[in-house]
């Protein structure tokens, strides 16, 4: 039920995000949906080994790398999804700090941890 819920609110944060930044477009809900799930996978499989081997840039950087990883995951994911374009790293950064926040509010809301 909670993993069913965190795509919900993933799908939400991605279609609010798509409707608030500009250089995000998205042609339906149903993208979104399609888009939060390939956005968990590429976050399950790929974002470690990524994580491990720019550790020690992100050390240098105190933990700020952390957020162009994050950027370049939701770039990479939009890549995958058809109907969804990003169009370059500043409106992919701007999308996955927006959907972080708002799956973050989501999940305080509805008290998934």
């Amino acid at each position: 039920m909670k993993l069913i819920l965190r795509l919900l609110i993933n799908s939400v944060a991605v279609y609010l995000a798509a409707h608030y930044i500009p250089g995000i477009t998205l042609s339906a809900f149903g993208t979104a949906v399609v888009m939060a799930l390939v956005l968990g996978l590429v976050n399950l499989l790929i974002r470690p080994l990524l994580a491990l081997l720019t550790l020690p840039i992100n050390l240098i950087t105190f933990g700020l790398f952390g957020l162009v990883l994050n950027a370049l995951m939701f770039w990479l994911a939009s890549y995958f999804v058809n109907d969804m374009t990003v169009l370059g790293f500043i409106p992919a950064l701007l999308g996955s700090l927006f959907v972080a926040v708002i799956a973050w509010i989501g999940e305080k809301i509805l008290g998934i941890t």
